[in-house]
């Protein structure tokens, strides 16, 4: 879209099945060069992992996404998150009820490890971080509907994340 340039930051939801044409391709490695920021979420599973991961090589031939560790700035900014990433996993909603009862909170056998990765530029500055194994967006939209998930996902972990990853993009 001629507009991308227009905003700084960008979201992505569900990229496990992503598929960018050449000429995307070309168009978000310059958005993103240019100091654009794209945050990629709500994708489960290895199998979505491994396409999400040949789409961004091919915008980024040259550079790996990173585990970012808890000591990340992006943790600590407006919000402190700190202990395990995986008290970080947003299910959905749907999960989430079950979860009250089981502890689950993933989607799949191979879903259980949150991962927060990033693909930096030459300055170290996050162009791209992929929310893996977990669902910020169900707790940016679905927190009215339930009182337990938003107690538990969207005030304690979609919320604060969210914010935390804004203000970095916007400051860095």
């Amino acid at each position: 879209d001629r507009e991308l340039f227009d905003y700084p930051w960008i979201y992505m939801v569900e990229p496990g099945r992503l598929s960018l044409s050449d000429e995307e391709v070309a168009i978000l490695r310059k958005y993103l060069l240019n100091g654009g920021f794209l945050m990629a979420d709500d994708f489960w599973n290895e199998l979505q992992w491994a396409n999400f991961y040949r789409q961004m090589k091919r915008v980024f031939p040259e550079r790996e996404p990173a585990e970012l560790p808890m000591s990340h700035p992006i943790f600590h900014g407006v919000f402190e998150l700190d202990g395990p990433k995986n008290k970080l996993q947003v299910p959905n909603k749907w999960q989430a009820m079950q979860s009250q009862y089981d502890g689950v909170t993933w989607e799949c056998a191979d879903c259980r490890e949150v991962h927060i990765r990033a693909i930096l530029d030459d300055k170290g500055r996050i162009m791209v971080i992929a929310t893996h194994n977990t669902d910020n967006g169900d707790g940016w939209e679905r927190e009215g509907e339930d009182d337990y998930f938003f107690k538990h996902f969207s005030e304690n972990i979609s919320f604060p994340l969210g914010i935390n990853i804004i203000f970095y993009a916007m400051t860095h």
